[in-house]
């Protein structure tokens, strides 16, 4: 990340201080108010450029943070105002609503685990041929994310308790302490207990060839090896500073605090606006997907699509510059926040939402889900991937996709 992407200060005319509050500002004038199709238009663009702002602010916190803390204040702020979202739209809207948040959270998994994780192998391995990461981190976070998934969104379409895809209250409360704890004990091993598993590794781009030496020529001795990256006795975590073969690092010095903290309140205002604008422009999907007579489930897809545009791009961003790690972290991350803090908030929010909550997955996205949970296992087990492993995620979110238009 080149230091001209990390300002020192932010000027009040800056596009990534000016869009957010624009944004925040189309949102208050929109809010419960019918839109016609020009302010439809403008509004949508106020929320792609929050998205954008969104991504470099939340590059910027990274930047100061560190991974694996930089991928999870995009992932956890972007999950906590999308269970907003979908609180809100649930609310005072009975049956029509009532599998709305199994449709955004399955969405959401498959974006994720397919979408983000393939297109960042894919852009990896266009430009090393090999993509590399930390197997056991990232196999860590797909068996979270595979447990979460099958307590929360599986085991409701079987249980007998209640008739059809749902939990009954006492088994809701289960599944919503359970995601709960997890979601807790994997925070505590990714940014505490075995923080390294998910830091970057080096890629094979940036393993130096050693220089040949003249005949006759006094042997150069070699700088101490450091076991974490460094040299010279400097220890590193792996991926801070990598050379990445023309002379430049990857990273310049970070941020100040102070840049740092002014960052963090814009990121919270631009995650806002876009998932606030999203909320106001949902009627004009809603009614769209109405008249074209597709499923309803599509409103979920398109929700998820639009509140993850952060957390792709700023995957896509890092897998360019060799940094799949935190690609990954960033994606498996989001999954894991988006199953485990959604389930307890709409289990409180069924205290006084009325209609039923249906949770249960349908048999052909339980294969789905299955698919992406083996393949995603045979992905991340080898610590690299080449463009065939990040293709077959494409194809699988792709089949997702198309279902979800003709099931």
């Amino acid at each position: 990340m080149s230091s001209a992407r990390m300002p020192t200060r932010f000027p009040i005319t800056d596009w990534t201080v000016v869009v957010p509050l624009v944004a925040v500002v189309a949102l208050i004038f929109s809010w419960g108010r019918e839109l016609p199709g020009f302010v439809v238009g403008l509004v949508a663009l106020c929320l792609a450029g929050a998205v954008l702002a969104a991504v470099h602010h939340a590059e910027v916190v990274a930047h100061r943070v560190g991974e694996p803390f930089g991928s999870l204040v995009l992932a956890v702020s972007v999950t906590v105002i999308e269970v907003a979202l979908i609180v809100t739209l649930m609310a005072g809207s009975g049956d029509k609503t009532a599998s709305l948040a199994r449709d955004t959270v399955f969405a959401a998994v498959m974006i994720t685990c397919n979408g983000i994780v393939g297109i960042s192998l894919f852009v990896g391995a266009l430009r090393t041929r090999i993509a590399v990461f930390n197997a056991a981190g990232s196999g860590a976070a797909l068996a979270t994310v595979a447990t979460l998934a099958t307590l929360g969104l599986v085991l409701p379409t079987f249980t007998t308790s209640k008739p059809g895809p749902e939990f009954s209250s006492a088994q809701l409360a289960f599944a919503a302490a359970a995601s709960l704890a997890l979601y807790a004990l994997f925070i505590a091993v990714q940014t505490v207990r075995h923080r390294d598993y998910f830091l970057p590794v080096p890629s094979p781009s940036t393993t130096r060839t050693p220089r040949p030496v003249a005949v006759g020529a006094a042997p150069v001795a070699a700088a101490p090896a450091d076991t974490r990256g460094g040299s010279k006795g400097v220890a590193k975590p792996a991926g801070e500073g990598v050379d990445l073969g023309d002379g430049e690092e990857e990273h310049a010095a970070p941020p100040t605090a102070r840049t740092a903290v002014i960052s963090l309140g814009l990121l919270i205002v631009a995650l806002v606006a876009v998932v606030g604008d999203a909320k106001a422009v949902s009627p004009t999907i809603e009614s769209a997907v109405s008249r074209a007579g597709l499923p309803q489930a599509v409103v979920g897809v398109i929700i998820a699509l639009l509140v993850l545009l952060p957390e792709t791009l700023a995957a896509v961003r890092a897998a360019r510059r060799d940094r799949i790690q935190t690609s990954l972290n960033l994606a498996y991350g989001s999954s894991i926040a988006s199953i485990g803090l959604t389930i307890p908030a709409i289990a409180l929010a069924s205290v006084w939402l009325t209609g039923p909550l249906v949770l249960g997955l349908d048999p052909t996205h339980m294969v789905l889900l299955a698919l992406t949970v083996m393949v995603g296992a045979f992905t991340v087990l080898p610590g690299r991937a080449t463009l065939l492993q990040g293709g077959v995620h494409l194809v699988i979110l792709a089949a997702y996709l198309f279902l979800a238009v003709t099931p």
